[in-house]
């Protein structure tokens, strides 16, 4: 059998065409200056997260290797058929940097909140043989668009939870598990869901998917980035076979008599197990979890906001309701729901529009999703893009950018860039070197194969809140 190939190699860590553009720059060309930005999409900012975890697989330390080269050689003349691949110029690297690689990448504080068509970071080569290098790592860098727009996805969610609880509830203590992370098996692989699940827990401390733990963990010093409770699954249920469903109801009660405890309520009848299982046969195991724990009723399946009512409707009918401060409906502290079928952004706000109608407080609810929030989106969700801005040919600099006549929305940035707040405190590219260093946001994150500039995730979390928890955290 043929060797296996040792996949995290930088060295084919590329899209095919890069390999041959080394030989395609203007000759004299000693610098080349890359960015990467959102150019519009579905929301108006982006929630900027994971280069740091990008930077520390890919490209840290010593990458590049003799065996490494050999691998790339023999793969690409196999994948072309002839000798394109710049053996020389990754010899020289390893050679004169030991494998480091010679590029400076400069970056806003990971968690930073942007609108878009701005700078999120900036690429450029240290040494002028190396000129090739800056666009060769555009393949694996742009990959920063998914934990972005993961982000960026979650954080709007947060903001429309938030509002709601602003509206109906007495505080937002609850906020940070109101939308809880159920993506781990709809994910593509076991990094993608790490590495969106991380940029979840960016926003949310309730998550299932343990992948996203570890990268938090692994990648941005946080011991533990999210936690979960004891719930049931249908098999779990539906094993005890539908005459016994109320045997398996309690059976989950008297496992897990204290703490929180969720329980999948819909595998025959939803309605029948509120008024009748919970409401009846069981509420006096439920009640006595007051003080001690909560009761988590999960219906699953159905039109999310007409069920999501009723299941409250018939809770506080069972086991009663107080109002709040408010005026809207809360169910005792031992019993509340979980929704975690059909949620996305575009589904929330709908729930928590019917319950308000129906004065009930978005304080009895909780959220699960899990497609819609690892997987419902890809890179031009947010229209991301890295693009060259500046060269330095034969000595001379030059501007350079792309203004396609058939969509002006493809224009790119021209020449050295900054990010800087202007005179109204909003964010602002400023182009062709224009820029005032002083003022500049961007911070150099790694250079000659180190790390540079290292975020925690309480950093990132503290950089990426909204606004309406910081206010309430400063009364």
């Amino acid at each position: 059998m043929a060797a296996c190939l040792e996949f995290e190699n930088i060295l084919l860590v590329t899209d095919s065409y890069k390999v041959s553009h080394h030989r395609q720059y203007p000759d004299g060309t000693s610098t080349v200056f890359s960015y990467f930005e959102s150019r519009g999409g579905k929301f108006p900012e982006v929630c900027f997260f994971g280069l740091q975890y990008i930077i520390k697989k890919w490209l840290l330390g010593k990458v590049v290797t003799e065996e490494k080269i050999q691998e790339a050689k023999s793969l690409y003349k196999l994948h072309f058929g002839s000798e394109i691949f710049n053996e020389e110029g990754w010899r020289y690297i390893l050679e004169e940097y030991d494998g480091h690689l010679p590029i400076r990448i400069r970056a806003i504080p990971e968690g930073t909140v942007v609108p878009v068509k701005n700078v999120l970071f900036t690429v450029q080569n240290t040494d002028s043989k190396c000129f090739w290098l800056t666009n060769w790592v555009e393949t694996v860098l742009v990959q920063c668009w998914y934990p972005t727009t993961v982000a960026t996805t979650s954080r709007a969610q947060k903001q429309i939870i938030a509002q709601y609880l602003s509206e109906t509830a007495d505080s937002l203590e609850g906020l940070p598990f109101k939308l809880h992370d159920f993506g781990f098996r709809g994910s593509t692989s076991v990094e993608s869901a790490s590495i969106g699940g991380a940029a979840h827990l960016v926003n949310f401390c309730g998550t299932d998917t343990i992948a996203g733990i570890v990268m938090a963990r692994n990648y941005y010093g946080c011991e533990m980035g999210g936690f979960s409770v004891p719930a049931a699954e249908h098999s779990t249920i539906t094993t005890w076979g539908k005459d016994g469903e109320v045997d398996a109801f309690r059976n989950m009660l008297l496992k897990f008599p204290t703490g929180i405890m969720a329980c999948v309520s819909d595998s025959y009848d939803i309605w029948n197990a509120c008024t009748n299982i919970w409401g009846q046969q069981l509420k006096e195991l439920v009640v006595s979890r007051e003080g001690k724990g909560t009761l988590v009723v999960r219906p699953d399946s159905g039109d999310p906001p007409k069920v999501v009512v009723k299941v409250l409707n018939l809770l506080g009918k069972a086991f009663g309701t107080v109002k709040n401060s408010k005026g809207f409906h809360l169910l005792p502290p031992y019993i509340r729901i979980i929704q975690g079928d059909g949620i996305s952004y575009e589904t929330l706000g709908t729930i928590l529009e019917n319950m308000k109608r129906n004065k009930w407080s978005a304080d009895n609810i909780a959220f699960g999703s899990g497609g819609a929030l690892l997987q419902k989106m890809d890179r031009d969700t947010q229209k991301f893009a890295y693009k060259c801005s500046y060269a330095v040919v034969n000595g001379k600099g030059v501007n350079v950018f792309k203004q396609p006549i058939t969509d002006l929305g493809k224009k790119s940035k021209k020449g050295l860039l900054s990010l800087e707040l202007d005179d109204q405190g909003n964010y602002c590219t400023v182009q062709e070197g224009k820029g005032d260093p002083d003022k500049d946001l961007l911070v150099t994150v790694f250079e000659n194969g180190k790390l540079m500039k290292e975020y925690t995730f309480d950093e990132v979390r503290k950089t990426a809140e909204i606004p309406i928890v910081r206010q309430k955290a400063s009364h």
